[in-house]
């Protein structure tokens, strides 16, 4: 059902006009296949004289997305209870016992979601929290999200333990902005140190890179944000590792990007490890 379902999406897809992308630059794979990795816009920078056809380019990128995140909820809903609940266990069990998870002090997760249909995050966040008082040394500095509004902002903020979560109006966990002593809590863009890592969610991947998200821009936007300021800070920029159920996974050149869409370093799924850029190959 799954493979007919990607099958037809991506007959439909290819029906849908997109703009052809700049040649690809290339990765490769710790196989030494060659990964083709796209450019950071398939929609061409707006010019002066070319608004209206800018405009139809990005239209039509927005409609492949939309058309695709359509198919990837039908492929999650059809994924029965044992098998998320395996890959869930084999990409956290991944995760824990990597080298890079161990090595990593600072890092910013996501709260997993189950109404979401997000790969479980459970297991890492615990992992990282203190378990008990007198076990701080072993934890390590953990920053999840805050949606602010509805205009892409969204902060990172650290918490200690789960019970610093609750819920929104999305009946979402989500820290909450003060702690238990009434102090805002620390926002990982006023932090005086640079996180190691980044555990991203998504709709749908593939092994050149690309996510696609929900369409809200949030993680897009903060993550700009992000590396910008490292840049300015002179800090080595986060591996950016996205966390994948098996059918969130795309041929490449299905997920259309633009402008914004910002690329991943590594892919875990059940599977295992996809390192992609030169910095997962070198760090994973």
């Amino acid at each position: 059902m799954i493979k007919n379902a990607v099958a037809s999406l991506m007959v439909r897809l290819h029906h849908l006009p997109l703009p052809r992308a700049a040649p690809a630059s290339t990765y490769r794979h710790h196989h030494h296949h060659a990964l083709h990795l796209p450019p950071p816009a398939s929609v061409p920078l707006r010019p002066a004289a070319g608004a209206a056809m800018s405009t139809t380019a990005e239209q039509a990128v927005a409609d492949q997305k939309r058309a695709l995140r359509t198919e990837v909820r039908r492929a999650l809903k059809a994924l029965s209870p044992d098998q998320r609940a395996s890959e869930d266990l084999a990409i956290q069990t991944t995760i824990l016992d990597s080298s890079w998870f161990k090595a990593s002090k600072r890092l910013c997760a996501y709260i997993s979601c189950q109404q979401l249909r997000e790969v479980d995050t459970s297991k890492i966040l615990a992992e990282c929290l203190p378990s008990s008082p007198g076990q701080e040394e072993l934890a390590k500095d953990l920053y999840v999200p805050r949606v602010e509004d509805k205009n892409r902002n969204m902060r990172m903020l650290k918490i200690t333990t789960m019970d610093d979560l609750v819920k929104n109006s999305m009946n979402i966990l989500e820290p909450s902005p003060v702690d238990a002593s009434g102090n805002d809590r620390e926002d990982v863009l006023s932090s005086s140190s640079p996180i190691d890592l980044f555990l991203l969610p998504g709709q749908a991947f593939d092994r050149t890179g690309r996510r696609l998200g929900r369409g809200g821009g949030y993680y897009d936007t903060f993550l700009l944000k992000y590396q910008e300021l490292a840049k300015e800070k002179g800090w080595n920029q986060p591996l950016l590792v996205a966390l994948s159920y098996s059918v969130q996974i795309m041929e490449e050149g299905i997920i259309p990007v633009n402008s914004t869409d910002v690329p991943i370093d590594a892919l875990v799924s059940s599977s295992g490890v996809i390192p992609i850029s030169p910095t997962a190959l070198e760090r994973m």
